[in-house]
């Protein structure tokens, strides 16, 4: 890029510098004689060697340009020999992938053409540019650890949705997945990869050979002998499932990896502007380096840590002149990456707090101040996606010293505000995914992570005393097993304090992000950061189903509790400048929030249905109580017309773009491809380019572009929208009279809050329970190992041969326990964590405080978004089932009370007529069902107000022919199990040989019954006299209903089985068969629970409804023993099959049943006889 005009203009223009340099006067900035050794010593080689005598002449402004263009042409030359072609490669010098080649719709390609995505089942994708002679190297950055196969193939190979690289002759791939390598056959190859990783693609066609290397490891030669000679020449290609992601660097980026002896990069390195940028940036740290001393007439040499620049004018026109050369190199990516992210780093390399090192703060004001907005921006951007790439793709080591390192550069290019808020507003959540820096990448590898020095000793526990086991099982452990425990403790703790750096570094991040001080020019980081996260929730929210727009789990729950630490330290920094503010101990999201309009919550479900919904009914409510006046034309509904319009025109649009496929998906893409490239994220370049050619000219708005209309009103926000000021409340609008008039802390961190909470519930609950998984997985090799052991110790001493093989099983167990307990470490650290358990049960309680201050609004309470509550039901999940073998729940600050909170909560909601969900009805009913399983959570049922308890017994009594009936069922069945006849097993006698699958199930658990909420049952049906007949009447009815189904299924599971010709029963038949048989036995025990409790109900004849119920009650009865007791009978035949699936089907869980009412009723009868 030719040098600027403007630069020269600049130093005459502004700067009228004398022309006569025998003069020793100053000359405005300093005399010349001092200038010219100043130039001079700044102006060396890098070698520090001083120009030849031929350019040393007399330096001056005048001349410096002059000087400049002859020190930077001397590597010119070089680059004319680089531009030829070079030997043995053909295609374009800029090499990338090739989307024009017929693979559109299989694969989602990102714009700089080097990050894709599967969209299909298999697809595959080359490169542009092919070689046929000498030796070449690629890197391929895995974004995803799924199905893919890497390498090379030919412009004749075929592939499709089944075949890919590897699968033809002349193609040749290394699947990590699998861990083997392709060319038409398949063998075992190399190591897994994981996400994160970095695979090195070599091939050698002098030698005709192709070998791979895993984060700079080679992994040995993959195939020899490979086909060469005329028209064989060879590309980079990628075969890809679904949602599997990559990105490619085939030279445009510096190499993660030092080049093999002999091996060049598809993509030549831009050599000329690397000799270039490297001398600029030496004549930059010369600046640095010396300082002029005016007074004494001398050059002095300077700290360069303390550097600032204090606008003395001959630093100034020195640094314009370099800058006019450096700006236009710092625009590209691999400058960018290479030399100044270098130079920044070693800055940083000195160690200290970020705040010790003021360079880099100076030279990016340097930056802002030089150079064109437009290079600055362009830099800023390269910059911080180069860390990212860095952060995200460096192999773990013990101290985690390369994440620390890129993390603490992250840190000092956001302390600077203008960089800060630029990057904010046009970067990190648009460009770039800026939740990467946010998460810490499992090891999949614990020996490369080097986790065997960091926890030499490992240990696994044999028994995890959960909740509802037999604490029999739990045994004394040996002085050898503590000791090996405490070695694992300790070496956790290790382990954690590392990983604490890197989590503080990235709360620091997230503290800048959400800094509302720094207001110079424009708007303070936190609105700009509001309106980013609100519409990152809402790309998440809103395209579930299109899984390459949403940000993984993974991300989701690291970057959820560095906001919950960072959103803790503004909550309670504000509590301590304004005591009457609330703590973050108390926080909760106030009502008003969710009705007055001010916070987006995209088309997410309200507890009372959808918004325009609750807008018109719910009306005059908000106008009485909140003084929200909703505007009529909201109100209007959406006609038909309008709706067919909008589905003519999305079909229009799919048939338009079906020639490629990918375009519908690449129109929907907000920002396409999380999984991607791992830092891109616009929608590809040339999926957009086509899709311009393919759209009407004219056409009604689409869904997606509703939406995006939509977003652009949420981005538009002001600190005054947000805050509020005089007389505007701002997001707090419409306190409802029951909302008590009280401070809780700045609006903004309300706004913050809601998202977390949001966030909780779009992926990170279901990311806790799957990485569950590992500690199952231990569970599972600990008792294999176990019974090993045990086997060993019983097998036979001349049977050397079973003995041999017992010693290698348990010596395959053992490793794989000690590679797993090491990974467990670090899965416990970074997601199990007593602080992680922490945050998410303060996330717990502020969703109890949000929905308790909602209930008392009345009808407003049903504008509450759903997910609060399934974030209340879900977090409880969370803490009892997945954190509970490492902490224990019950040393958490004010858990009890919590729990009775939380029970209230679920006892009031499950049958609250404002809550109209069939889906979160079920989960309230399911939670409360689970609740009343566990002895410490049912008694925290019993311990919440009285009134509460009648009026969920009530509704639990109500007829069952209203709703869905079987969870009431179990609740009531729960609450008698213990008391009835023969009914205190935890499971059926015949099955207590067979193992559990889980027998942390809520089914399985320890009989606990409720004498409490019996009583309060009991009390029920006596005094209320049309509450027991129609109560009961359900009961039967369902009862009736139930075993008649179940008979009905048995004949023809009996005839099926009796058949010659195909003795074959469909599993699903067998499973609803069980599920009736089980109702009807549940069913009975309800019967027996009302029999006990309130006999009087079938006994007093002084009751109208007593004679006709005890009637249906002995027919029913009747027809069970009919159908039961007969031997050799249906029933009898199809338990003695002893069919998989039918194992609960037994002649005692329903005779006992039975037998209990009948004795009941007869105890009873003498009594009142």
């Amino acid at each position: 890029m030719t040098s600027r005009g403007a630069g020269t203009a600049f130093s005459r223009k502004n700067y009228r510098l004398s022309t006569e340099p025998e003069k020793s006067k100053v000359t405005g900035i300093v005399n010349s004689r001092l200038l010219n050794d100043y130039l001079h010593r700044v102006f060396t080689n890098a070698d520090g060697n001083q120009p030849a005598a031929a350019y040393r002449k007399h330096l001056t402004f005048q001349n410096l340009q002059e000087h400049l263009d002859r020190l930077l042409a001397e590597e010119n030359g070089s680059e004319d020999s680089r531009d030829q072609v070079a030997e043995g490669r053909l295609g374009p010098s800029t090499v990338v992938l090739d989307h024009t080649s017929g693979f559109e719709g299989l694969l989602l390609v990102d714009d700089d053409l080097l990050g894709v995505i599967g969209h299909s089942n298999f697809g595959s994708i080359r490169a542009t540019t092919c070689v046929y002679k000498g030796k070449w190297i690629y890197e391929v950055l895995i974004s995803s650890q799924g199905l893919m196969q890497i390498g090379w193939c030919t412009l004749n190979c075929r592939f499709n949705q089944e075949e890919g690289v590897g699968d033809t002759p002349d193609s040749y791939a290394y699947d990590g997945n699998r861990v083997r390598k392709w060319n038409v056959t398949t063998t075992n190859y190399g190591k897994s990869w994981a996400a994160g990783d970095i695979v090195s693609c070599l091939i050698d066609l002098d030698e005709g050979t192709i070998a791979f290397c895993l984060n700079g490891i080679s992994l040995g030669t993959a195939f020899d002998n490979i086909t060469r000679g005329a028209g064989m020449a060879y590309f980079p290609a990628i075969s890809l499932s679904f949602k599997e992601s990559v990105a490619f660097n085939f030279g445009s980026r510096p190499l993660r990896y030092p080049l093999m002896e002999g091996y060049r990069p598809l993509q030549d390195p831009p050599v000329a502007d690397l000799v270039k940028a490297r001398k600029l940036l030496g004549y930059l740290k010369n600046v640095i380096h010396i300082g002029i001393d005016v007074t004494e007439g001398k050059l002095v040499e300077k700290d360069t840590s303390t550097w600032q620049l204090q606008g003395e004018p001959t630093v100034l026109i020195t640094l314009a002149h370099i800058f006019n050369y450096f700006s236009p190199l710092m625009c590209k990516v691999y400058l960018v990456e290479d030399v100044l992210m270098t130079f920044l780093l070693s800055i940083l390399e000195r160690g200290g707090a970020v705040e010790a090192h003021p360079l880099i703060q100076q030279l990016l004001d340097l930056m802002w101040l030089l150079m064109e907005e437009y290079e600055v921006h362009e830099c800023l951007k390269q910059l911080l996606m180069s860390l990212l790439r860095a952060y995200r793709f460096s192999p773990i080591i013990p101290d985690l010293g390369l994440q620390i390192h890129y993390l603490r550069l992250t840190i000092a290019v956001l302390k600077h505000e203008k960089s800060r808020k630029y990057l904010l507003s046009n970067v990190l959540f648009d460009v770039l995914r800026s939740v990467v820096f946010f998460y810490i990448k499992s090891p999949l590898r614990v020996e490369e992570a080097g986790l065997q020095e960091l926890i030499p000793t490992t240990w696994w526990p044999n028994r995890f005393t959960k909740e509802g086991k037999e604490s029999k099982e739990v045994k004394e452990e040996s002085a050898e097993e503590r000791l090996r425990r405490r070695a694992y403790e300790r070496g956790c703790q290790r382990l954690k304090k590392r990983i604490e750096v890197v989590e503080g570094l990235q709360v620091q991040i997230l503290k800048l992000l959400l800094n509302n001080k720094d207001r110079g020019g424009g708007e303070a980081s936190r609105y700009i950061f509001l309106n980013k996260f609100r519409k990152f929730l809402q790309e998440n929210a809103s395209n579930r189903g299109n899984l390459t727009v949403l940000c993984p789990p993974e991300y989701m729950v690291c970057f959820l509790h560095r906001l919950i630490a960072a959103l803790r330290f503004f909550w309670d920094g504000h509590k301590a400048k304004t005591p009457a503010a609330l703590s973050s101990e108390e926080a909760y999201v106030p009502p008003q929030l969710f009705y007055n309009g001010k916070v987006d919550y995209f088309d997410l479900q309200r507890l009372g249905g959808l918004l325009s919904h609750l807008k018109k009914t719910l009306k005059d409510d908000l106008a009485a109580k909140a003084n929200v006046l909703i505007d009529p034309a909201e109100l209007q509904a959406v006609t038909m017309d309008d709706l067919d319009e909008d589905e003519e025109s999305a079909t229009s649009a799919a048939q338009s773009q079906r020639p490629s496929a990918a375009l519908a998906i690449g129109g929907a893409l907000a920002r396409p491809g999380w999984l991607s490239s791992p830092t891109l994220g616009r929608a590809n370049r040339f999926l957009s380019t086509a899709a311009v050619s393919l759209m009407n000219p004219r056409r009604p708005l689409g869904t997606l572009e509703k939406i995006k209309v939509r977003t652009l009103s949420v981005e538009q926000r002001t600190e005054e929208d947000i805050e509020g000021s005089h007389g505007n409340e701002g997001l707090l609008l419409g306190r409802p009279p029951e909302e008590p008039d009280q401070l809780i802390t700045e609006n903004s961190l309300l706004e913050v809050l809601d998202g977390i909470v949001m966030m909780y519930n779009l992926s990170v609950h279901q990311q806790l329970g799957k990485m569950v998984g590992v500690s199952d997985d231990v569970n599972e090799y600990a008792m294999a190992l176990k019974d090993t052991e045990e086997k060993i110790s019983r097998c036979p001493k001349r049977r050397r041969d079973i003995h041999e093989e017992l010693l290698k099983s348990q010596k395959v167990f053992s490793e794989k326990l000690n590679h797993l307990s090491r990974r467990l470490a670090w899965i416990n650290v970074t997601i199990y964590s007593k602080e992680k358990m922490q945050d998410i049960y303060w996330l717990l309680r502020v969703c109890i405080r949000t929905i308790e201050h909602g209930d008392r609004t009345g009808s407003l309470f049903a504008f509450m978004p759903e997910f609060y509550l399934s974030v209340a039901m879900n977090s409880y999940s969370a803490l009892k089932n997945y954190f509970s073998p490492v902490n224990s729940m019950e040393e958490l600050p004010g858990y009890e009370e919590t729990l009775m909170r939380l029970a209230a909560i679920l006892a009031k909601h499950f049958a609250d007529s404002r809550i109209v969900g069939t889906d979160i009805r079920d989960s309230l009913m399911q939670a409360l069902a689970s609740y009343v399983c566990y002895p410490h959570s049912l008694r925290a049922v019993e311990r919440i107000p009285e009134e509460q308890r009648i009026s969920m017994m009530k509704n639990l009594l109500a007829p069952y022919e209203q709703r869905p009936w079987a969870q009431t069922n179990w609740i009531l069945v729960r609450l008698w199990r213990g008391c009835g006849f023969g009914y205190r097993y935890t499971r059926l006698p015949h099955l207590l040989k067979t193992k559990p699958e889980d027998a942390s199930l809520p089914s399985l658990q320890k009989p606990c019954p409720s004498t409490l909420l019996q009583r309060h049952m009991a009390d029920l049906l006596r005094s209320d006299r049309d509450l027991a007949p129609s109560f009961l009447n359900s009961v039967l009815n369902q009862l009736n209903w139930a075993f008649s189904e179940f008979i009905g299924m048995i004949q023809e599971i009996q005839q099926a089985a009796e058949r010659l010709e195909r003795n074959f029963v469909d599993s699903r038949q067998l499973k609803v068969c069980a599920t009736c048989f089980d109702l009807s036995v549940s069913l009975l025990r309800v019967l027996e629970m009302t029999v006990t409790l309130a006999p009087e109900i079938f006994l007093d004849w002084n009751r109208p409804s007593s004679e006709l119920l005890l009637r249906r009650l002995a027919q029913l009865l009747n027809q069970v023993l009919n159908r039961v007791t007969a031997e050799r009978n249906l029933f009898d035949r199809v338990v003695n099959l002893r069919l998989p699936g039918l194992e609960s089907v037994d002649h005692y869980p329903i005779l006992v049943a039975v037998t209990g009412i009948l004795v009941r009723l007869l105890v009873d009868t003498d009594v009142q006889g």
